[in-house]
C-alpha cells in the first residue's frame, strides 16, 4: 500500500485533496458570530442603560440642590434637564421641609424590540430656609 493510499479520517484516502474537517470550521463560524454579535450589542445596551441612570440620579440632585437653595422652580428644573439624558421628564414637589425632585427617561437602545427600559431618580433635599428653625 502506498503512501498515497492510507485510509485517512472519515474512510477518506490521505492522497484525496479533499478532508472531511473542512466544512465544520465554516458551520461552527456562522454560529458563533452571530452569538457574538449579538452578545457584544447587548452588552453596549447595558452599559448605555447604565450610564443615562446615572445622568438621572445627577440630575435629579442637581434639581434638589437648586430648589433647596430657593432657586425658582423653573431654574431647578432647567438644571435637572440639562444634566439629565435627552427626553426625560422632571418634576419637583414640596413636602414639609422637604424638597423631591424626580427624574425619569426612557432608557436607549432597542425599544422597536419591545425591550423598552424606564429609568428613574428621585432626590430629596432639606430646604435652606428651614436649617435652625425652632432650635
Amino acid at each position: 500500500m502506498s503512501s498515497s493510499e492510507r485510509a485517512g479520517p472519515g474512510g477518506l484516502r490521505l492522497g484525496d485533496r479533499r478532508l472531511g474537517d473542512r466544512g465544520f470550521v465554516t458551520a461552527e463560524a456562522a454560529v458563533v458570530l452571530p452569538t457574538l454579535v449579538l452578545f457584544t450589542m447587548a452588552l453596549v445596551w447595558v452599559l448605555l442603560a447604565a450610564s443615562a441612570q446615572i445622568q438621572c440620579v445627577d440630575a435629579a440632585r442637581a434639581g434638589a440642590r437648586a430648589v433647596a437653595r430657593q432657586d425658582p422652580e423653573s431654574a431647578a428644573v432647567a438644571a435637572a434637564r440639562q444634566a439629565a439624558p435627552g427626553g426625560a421628564s422632571v418634576s419637583v414637589r414640596r413636602e414639609g421641609d422637604l424638597v423631591r425632585v424626580e427624574v425619569a427617561a426612557d432608557a436607549p437602545g432597542p425599544a422597536a424590540l419591545g425591550i423598552g427600559l424606564r429609568l428613574r431618580s428621585e432626590a430629596v433635599a432639606l430646604a435652606e430656609e428651614t436649617v435652625g428653625v425652632g432650635e
